[in-house]
């Protein structure tokens, strides 16, 4: 091995050094556009790290089309449609003649109002649409097509316009500008980095290249690791709930049957919830079996609660008149991403309803899980589509609602978090509803840490619960409480690659326990 040893031409690297050398400095977007910026990126750092070459980093944003702005680019603004298809009527059309002729109810809606607006068209005395200029301009998509060949626009009012409309949206592009380092060739001598008997025995290793030592590198501090911030909170959670007498669930199951997450929680099948911008529903298979017993002695029951779920829904039970709407199987048999573990808790009252206890009835119960559920939300500073719901259950005789303010101010006491307020909410699945507040120091207001309430009757009574057995039940995010004790403002800032598992150790206003 010796330093007169090359690296193949072919080597990218070797092919920045060739541009390089008939134009310097050099843009990597204009010499490189199809290469991707890691590529470019760990070419550019080994050529460096020789001295070869320099280079500077150019960060900018460029706009790129939306799919509506790709359409609109194609074949005109919804406005502009609209105006040409009452210009080619000449004496104009309804409201309904302009949907057919256009083919979607959107366009024609949205550019009936822009239209309105620019004054291209107005509604005669027969109530008919008519086009009020011989042509127009349109301006939209002019500006389009020019964002899509240049990925640029000189206008920034326009550009802001059209991503409100979202018909646009910024991408960030970062590229390179190269120069000639001090050490710069056309080849890349093949460097050593392991030093073997032979090289020493032979004194060869006094003439091969050697890769240099990076003495820059600060390394990182070892440790045997850390406990992830939220997983420090969740022990103190759990521990709470073992010293206040509750029982653990299995949350194992991530994904579950509408049946089990909404329809044996009296949630109706037309409830917004339900919706796919609210819900991630699985693919494949879209359909669970119908609910089956653990044994074939439960056979006759599970069959007898489903039929009773169906009826408090569809035609009402014990005391309510239901929704009065259709029941389908269908919708309760589709697969959904858990939206809340309270289906859990469902499918653990069930199971305590056909529990005796001492007096023949079924005993009291507590009970709680923490672990992950799914929403189809906007990720922003306090909101995740992926997060953990803290999840508690009390199942027994007398319960009032103002023994679960105490018990909720009690529990949240024992993790430091004190002044709660509590606001009447609606829920399907409990009456009365509370939703729970606390101040957040970072954020400077108070945010919501949780929803709680008493199940009602319609959830607890197919079961076949005892009509004086009352439950309390509530959830609350993992994250939030985390967030307030902490001191966090965003809420991205517990997960990924980011998070700080030092910060714990840092942060004053937390409490570190022996577990």
């Amino acid at each position: 091995m010796t330093s007169s040893a090359a690296v193949p031409s072919g080597d990218f690297a070797v092919q920045i050094l060739r541009a390089l050398d008939v134009s310097s400095p050099l843009l990597s977007a204009e010499a490189f556009p199809d290469r991707k910026y890691v590529e470019i990126k760990a070419a550019l750092d080994r050529l460096a790290s020789r001295e070869m070459i320099k280079y500077d980093t150019i960060d900018r944003e460029e706009a790129v089309l939306e799919p509506e702005g790709e359409v609109i680019a194609e074949n005109g603004s919804h406005e502009a449609r609209v105006f040409e298809a009452l210009r080619a009527a000449v004496e104009g059309l309804s409201v309904q003649e302009l949907e057919k002729v256009i083919g979607d109810k959107n366009i024609t809606k949205v550019g009936q109002g822009k239209a309105f607006k620019e004054k291209w068209i107005a509604k005669t005395s027969d109530g008919k649409l008519k086009a009020m200029k011989d042509s127009i301009e349109d301006i939209t998509k002019e500006q389009l097509q020019t964002i899509r060949d240049t990925r640029m626009l000189s206008d920034s009012k326009a550009l802001a316009d059209l991503k409100k409309r979202k018909l646009i949206r910024f991408e960030k592009i970062i590229s390179f500008k190269i120069h000639k380092g001090s050490k710069f060739a056309l080849e890349i001598p093949e460097e050593a980095v392991d030093l073997t008997a032979e090289m020493l025995t032979s004194g060869a290793w006094q003439s091969i290249a050697w890769k240099p030592y990076n003495f820059r590198a600060l390394g990182a501090e070892q440790n045997s690791g850390a406990l992830h911030p939220l997983n420090k909170v969740r022990a103190e959670f759990r521990n709470i709930f073992f010293d206040m007498g509750f029982t653990e669930m299995p949350t194992d199951k991530y994904v579950e049957s509408g049946f089990w997450n909404f329809d044996t929680l009296f949630v109706p099948q037309q409830h917004p919830a339900r919706d796919l911008q609210d819900t991630f529903y699985i693919a494949e298979p879209k359909l669970a079996d119908k609910p089956r017993p653990e044994s074939p002695d439960d056979k006759k029951d599970y069959e007898k609660y489903w039929e009773e779920v169906k009826a408090v829904h569809q035609d009402g039970a014990h005391g309510s008149i239901g929704y009065r709407a259709p029941f389908s199987d269908e919708e309760s048999l589709r697969l959904v991403l858990r939206t809340h573990t309270t289906a859990i808790s469902s499918n653990m009252l069930y199971k305590l309803a056909a529990t005796k206890g001492p007096d023949g009835r079924p005993p009291p119960a507590r009970y709680f899980s923490i672990d992950r559920v799914f929403r189809n939300e906007s990720v922003d500073a306090t909101h995740l589509a992926e997060f953990h719901q803290v999840e508690g259950v009390i199942a027994d005789y007398g319960l009032t609602l103002g023994g679960l303010m105490e018990f909720m101010s009690t529990f949240f006491g024992k993790m430091g978090i004190t002044d709660l307020k509590f606001k009447p909410a609606y829920n399907p699945y409990t009456e009365p509803s509370l939703e729970i507040f606390a101040y957040h120091q970072g954020l400077g207001k108070i945010v919501e840490i949780g929803n709680s309430g008493m199940f009602r009757p319609e959830m607890l009574e197919p079961m076949g619960l005892p009509k004086d057995m009352r439950v309390y039940g509530w959830g609350l995010s993992l994250e939030r409480p985390t967030m307030i004790k902490y001191g966090i403002s965003n809420i991205r800032e517990l997960l990924g690659h980011k998070v700080d598992l030092n910060f714990i150790k840092t942060n004053p206003a937390v409490r570190l326990d022996k577990n």
